[in-house]
């Protein structure tokens, strides 16, 4: 496993993908001090649905992960190096974990950065509101990674459909349909935020903290075991 999480590692961090995730990374701060700055500053409650919800947890985050997630595998389908993978006389979940950890790995570093900055500065360190925003986007990141994971099992064309994924799914229908907001992402980490720290994110239709934390763990774990068995039924030549 840890031969697969070095190599993973290694194939996802060109230069070009760690500087396209740093930038990303840095908008939602430079939204917060704009935001800040300005005399017609909104009101938290604004601030929460513009920059937390819509921008961090429902664009920022999820295009992080899938600039990783989804070439965790796809990009060995590819040039057809899988089987080097496969042909190895280990189970299939010790070449998912890995790659799954390693996608993690390199997109939480970014997203903690930005999500505390942006926290900080938007909040007026506020530590328990800091604290809050930092694990729920923690949060996020491994559901999407879970996700983008499998995305990149299952098509050919995995950043394609996750960038359709997060535009309508993530980014229209979320935030305008209240009922799909109980299969979003993005609506799971605002509510494990909202649990952590119900001082300062009261407002809005949230799941509860135990329910939120239980899907989050469920949803997981279903992307985790759909990648093991996909990886299991692919006719690799």
């Amino acid at each position: 496993m840890r031969s697969v999480y070095l190599l993973t590692l290694r194939q996802l961090s060109g230069k070009w993908r760690l500087l396209i995730m740093a930038v990303l990374a840095a908008m939602p701060v430079i939204m917060a001090a704009i935001t800040l700055a300005d005399d017609d500053a909104p009101s938290v409650a604004q601030f929460d649905i513009v920059v937390l919800s819509s921008m961090l947890a429902g664009s920022i985050i999820p295009l992080i992960v899938l600039a990783t997630g989804a070439a965790a595998f796809s990009n060995e389908i590819e040039d057809r190096t899988i089987a080097n993978l496969t042909l190895a006389p280990i189970p299939r979940w010790q070449i998912v974990v890995p790659k799954l950890l390693a996608t993690i790995t390199l997109a939480a570093p970014f997203i903690a950065v930005s999500a505390f900055l942006t926290s900080h500065i938007a909040y007026l360190a506020d530590w328990k509101a800091t604290i809050a925003v930092v694990v729920a986007s923690l949060v996020a990141v491994s559901l999407y990674a879970s996700a983008f994971t499998w995305l990149g099992l299952v098509s050919g064309q995995a950043i394609g459909v996750g960038l359709l994924y997060i535009v309508l799914w993530e980014g229209l229908f979320a935030g305008f349909i209240s009922g799909v907001r109980l299969l979003s992402i993005r609506h799971y980490a605002i509510g494990f935020m909202h649990g952590l720290d119900p001082r300062r994110f009261a407002e809005g239709n949230q799941l509860g903290f135990v329910a939120v934390g239980g899907v989050c763990a469920v949803v997981f774990t279903a992307f985790l075991l759909m990648s093991i068995r996909r990886l299991r039924q692919m006719d690799i030549p």
